[in-house]
């Protein structure tokens, strides 16, 4: 995994963009040698985002299983789902 201080981002930025969409490599932003963000290719991040919308749902079903048996729309604003009924 790469590192690059926040300052040096801006110079830097085209080669990173490079290693990260081409050769799947993970670039680690600092401030004060302090890692705040990362670089990821887009197959990375929907990876990501499936894994959280595949914990969301186990974590959901799990509280539908509750001995109170609350509604689905109540799990869903309890925990800050997406409807995605409205889409």
């Amino acid at each position: 995994m790469t590192r690059v201080a926040a300052t040096k981002l801006r110079t830097t930025i085209s080669d990173l963009l490079d290693r990260a969409v081409h050769h799947g490599e993970r670039v680690v932003v600092e401030r004060y040698g302090k890692p705040v963000a990362a670089l990821v290719s887009l197959e990375d991040l929907e990876l990501l985002e499936a894994i959280d919308d595949r914990m969301d749902i186990e974590v959901a079903w799990k509280a539908l299983r509750e001995p109170n048996r609350r509604s689905w729309d109540e799990v869903r604003a309890e925990l800050a789902l997406q409807d995605d009924r409205a889409v």
